[in-house]
């Protein structure tokens, strides 16, 4: 049984998201197939390119025995759990569960990408990212804090 890292950016904006990205926080730490659960702490950030309230963040790094089409399923199962509705693009959301690294996978399917093809521009990824996984992790051979340094106009800041 091989093992491979993954990371996931959690966030959501309606109901009480601080609860709800614990809630799936503790769902992923006992799934099937996932053997270890990290965690960053939680940020607040505004929602990208659409009205509503302030979105509560964070990044999870797994230790995993799921390829990644099947972790992603099981994502998206969890995402329906919480009532995510997919009604339009950048819609509030109840909770979002975006797979953003697999190991230093690179590929693309009509289902998923990664890495994650808007991470690197997202300081509510990157920020818990190097929180969790340190400044000299890469995206496409690019360090995460200089992905950051191109973020400084988004408002994100650590709960």
């Amino acid at each position: 049984m091989s093992t491979a890292i993954a990371y996931v950016g959690l966030g959501a904006n309606l109901g009480n998201p601080a609860s709800t990205l614990t809630g799936a926080i503790k769902t992923l730490e006992n799934t099937a197939g996932i053997l270890q659960v990290q965690h960053s702490g939680l940020y607040q950030s505004d929602p990208v390119n659409a009205p509503g309230p302030a979105y509560v963040n964070a990044v999870a790094k797994l230790t995993t025995t799921l390829a990644p089409l099947p972790l992603l399923q099981i994502l998206r199962a969890l995402e329906t759990e919480h009532g995510r509705e997919r009604s339009f693009q950048n819609a509030p959301r109840t909770l979002d569960l975006d797979l953003l690294l697999y190991d230093q996978l690179e590929f693309a399917t009509p289902t998923l990408i990664v890495p994650h093809p808007r991470m690197h521009s997202r300081a509510f990824v990157l920020k818990p990212l190097i929180e969790l996984a340190g400044e000299t992790l890469e995206i496409q051979q690019i360090p995460v804090s200089d992905w950051l340094t191109t973020c400084t106009d988004q408002f994100c800041r650590k709960l």
